[in-house]
């Protein structure tokens, strides 16, 4: 696979412009028929992406650089293993009954599921017709690749705002918080069920007046159900070295 300022790899990609891609990572997006991908890994037996037991599918390829990644491999897709969607549906289908009994069901993840648009939306409308409650987890930086249409095959959506002031988030991220806000108010316009998931990092993400205009802005959605903050194991700021380790 080619370096990822490449507009091509192998014929198999087209090329996108995005506002918000630091990275150029999601410039190149894999078959845009849906029908292949590329998967980092599966998780079986989920408890922590959604509700009930989760089969959870993490695409590779992210945009955004997060100084606190915990797997800084899943940002390019070239770490991931080509799958057709007929293959993904066929490890799904192992779990499915029990998914469904269990009150569970199957979440996107990553990475960013949405660099993938188009075979997320695939899976997502097989995992409906399959009976089984669906997720999305994402950063919403690139949000408005999620139509309306992918949205009604689209249970909950998991969005993980890394934080409000945009020049933290820049720094923290490499990209833009806008997009996340305005995906976020969409969502709530929508009625679209959500999750809010914050990140806290000691001297990265924990100043007060920040969290504060965060709070007030989730506050006035109207679609969240839940609030989740998250503490990484690592706590020390100085090993949040990723950036230069990973790029």
């Amino acid at each position: 696979m080619t370096n990822k300022s490449d507009d091509t790899v192998g014929g198999r990609y087209h090329r996108l412009d995005l506002k918000a891609d630091p990275s150029g990572e999601a410039r190149i997006d894999p078959d845009e028929t849906g029908q292949t991908g590329f998967i980092h890994s599966f998780e079986t037996a989920g408890t922590l992406d959604g509700p009930g037991i989760r089969f959870v599918i993490f695409i590779a390829g992210c945009p955004l650089r997060c100084l606190y990644c915990h797997n800084p491999d899943t940002w390019h897709v070239r770490n991931g293993s080509p799958m057709s969607a007929d293959q993904v549906m066929g490890e799904i289908g192992k779990y499915a009954d029990f998914l469904i009994k269990a009150g569970g069901g199957v979440t996107f993840s990553g990475g960013e599921p949405l660099v993938q648009i188009q075979f997320i939306a695939n899976l997502l409308r097989r995992c409906k017709q399959r009976g089984l409650h669906t997720a999305v987890d994402t950063s919403g930086v690139l949000g408005e690749r999620m139509t309306d249409a992918i949205l009604s095959d689209t249970d909950l959506v998991l969005l993980d705002i890394k934080a409000f002031d945009p020049d933290t988030y820049r720094k923290l991220t490499g990209g833009k918080v806008a997009s996340t806000q305005e995906f976020a108010k969409r969502l709530s316009t929508m009625a679209k069920p959500t999750w809010i998931r914050f990140v806290l990092v000691p001297q990265l993400t924990d100043d007060y007046e920040d969290i504060e205009h965060l709070a007030d802005f989730v506050a006035d959605l109207q679609s969240v159900e839940r609030v989740e903050v998250h503490i990484p194991h690592i706590l020390s700021p100085s090993k949040f070295n990723y950036r230069e380790r990973y790029n």
